[in-house]
């Protein structure tokens, strides 16, 4: 990691992270900051990428954000995760992209390691709050996944889901 990541992340994490939510036109400039510090952390940062108070992100390595694209109020992604451009997201939202090993059963669940699948999220998404996107999902590009909803599987282009597991509902077009 090079040194200017690491003052970055100290950055976010000791006071960027804390600033108020840029919901209103007085907090444009705490949009402002935590665009400039998160950066460079991410592998890939398009124009224009909001990141909200309270977002967590681990290191930030593994992880690409198009333009336009934000990072909802306290959500937690971990790489690696590819996020598309104009990609909204909801408040508290959780993006997992490990999970255990439980494929044996005469060795405990603990003991059998983690396996890491890329999330795919395409472009001209909403993903609404409280959703948690389970590891290797792929969401197609203009998506709606509800609040609260769990996704399991893959999300087609344009379909608008919701539910745990979330199931297709209808699509946009």
């Amino acid at each position: 990691m090079n040194i200017k990541k690491l003052l970055c992340l100290v950055a976010y994490y000791g006071f960027a992270r804390y600033l108020p939510a840029s919901t209103s036109p007085m907090t444009h400039w705490a949009r402002r900051i935590r665009r400039m510090i998160c950066r460079p952390i991410f592998d890939k940062c398009g124009d224009n990428v909001n990141v909200e108070c309270g977002a967590r992100f681990a290191t930030g390595g593994g992880i690409s954000i198009g333009s336009g694209s934000g990072l909802g109020v306290n959500c937690s992604v971990h790489g690696p995760i590819t996020i598309g451009d104009n990609v909204m997201m909801g408040p508290d939202v959780t993006i997992l992209t490990q999970t255990h090993n439980i494929e044996r059963a005469d060795i405990p669940m603990g003991l059998q390691g983690m396996r890491v699948a890329k999330v795919v999220i395409g472009n001209d998404v909403w993903i609404g709050m409280r959703v948690i996107i389970m590891p290797g999902i792929i969401i197609g590009d203009g998506a709606v996944i509800g609040a609260g909803a769990v996704v399991t599987k893959d999300v087609p282009a344009f379909a608008i889901v919701g539910g745990v597991p979330a199931k297709v509902i209808k699509y946009r077009k």
